[in-house]
């Protein structure tokens, strides 16, 4: 099989091992191209695995030898799925791979913004320590996170990870989803109810036409003035415009983030400067065991459509 594979979506200074994609056929690895330059690269491939890269009609126009598109992702709303359909080409995602690492960036972010560990780590940085008179200073007031109500909206691996680990330390957790789950240790509500009542509210859903600006002005209002807002999920999922706007007046408490609408963040992002919003730069997936992990996944899916049993088929 003739095979083109992304190396820049997942591999920084090759600190990865794509050995397992060698095995599998004649492979092509690449960087950050052009549109003009993927078409050329790929006109003659079978199987094309990508993150962050359009596959659309024109790639797929392009590329008639084209059966397989695998994701170096869970998401795949870069991928028009129906077109693929069109084309007979199979398209398969990795599922799971992330859950351990963006559960422990959801309160990487938290702790940060709870502790407001930026500012006292600037501050001892610059100085203000040396020169303190009394053996600590706290300018900056901090919270703890025991006691305090925690809204988990979606409740699939990563959600169900951050519940777990909401409640180790000491919040109440309640969740909400389109799908009750069965045997679930904790209080399903309304979204609305969550909005309205949490302390926290943490977002690990899908982007879709359904969840698209999910969080707006209308359910900004809904939240407690003191509420903090987790988004490690799809930068789509809220309204920035409002977002910020519900920050700088002071509506909500906090924002943390790692994704926003378009990546790479542009400077006229309503968000960039926001009020108490914590933004990192989409790097809940990135540390080096996880996207091994990753590559393993989606090698594995591309020789088990090969071998003639896909899985981890979208539909």
């Amino acid at each position: 099989m003739k095979i083109a594979v992304n190396v820049s979506a997942i591999s920084y200074n090759d600190d990865l091992d794509f050995k397992e994609f060698e095995s599998l056929g004649d492979v092509k690895f690449f960087g950050e191209l052009t549109r003009e330059e993927l078409f050329e690269l790929c006109k003659d491939r079978e199987a094309l695995i990508v993150n962050k890269v359009e596959v659309d009609e024109a790639l797929l126009s392009a590329c008639p030898d084209l059966k397989y598109v695998g994701t170096f992702a869970t998401g795949y709303n870069v991928v028009d799925i129906e077109a693929c359909r069109r084309h007979g080409v199979t398209v398969c995602n990795a599922p799971d791979y992330s859950t351990h690492s963006v559960s422990q960036h959801v309160f990487a972010l938290l702790l940060a913004l709870l502790g407001r560990i930026p500012e006292y780590v600037s501050s001892v940085s610059a100085g203000d320590w040396i020169k303190s008179k009394t053996f600590c200073y706290f300018p900056y007031p901090t919270f703890e996170f025991y006691g305090k109500k925690f809204g988990v909206y979606g409740y699939g691996n990563i959600g169900k990870t951050v519940a777990r680990i909401a409640e180790a330390f000491g919040a109440e957790v309640v969740i909400s989803t389109r799908t009750p789950p069965k045997n679930c240790p904790y209080k399903q509500v309304t979204f609305e109810e969550m909005l309205s009542t949490c302390d926290i509210v943490s977002l690990h859903c899908p982007l879709t036409e359904k969840t698209a600006k999910l969080i707006d002005g209308k359910a900004l209002k809904l939240m407690k003035k003191s509420a903090i807002l987790v988004n490690t999920a799809r930068g789509g999922l809220v309204d920035e415009a409002a977002l910020a706007s519900a920050l700088n007046n002071g509506e909500i408490a906090g924002a943390c983030l790692d994704t926003v609408a378009e990546e790479p963040m542009r400077a006229d992002n309503p968000l960039y400067g926001a009020k108490n919003c914590l933004i990192t730069p989409h790097i809940g997936w990135v540390p080096q065991e996880t996207r091994q992990r990753l590559l393993g996944i989606v090698a594995g899916n591309l020789k088990a459509y090969i071998d003639g049993k896909p899985r981890n088929v979208v539909s």
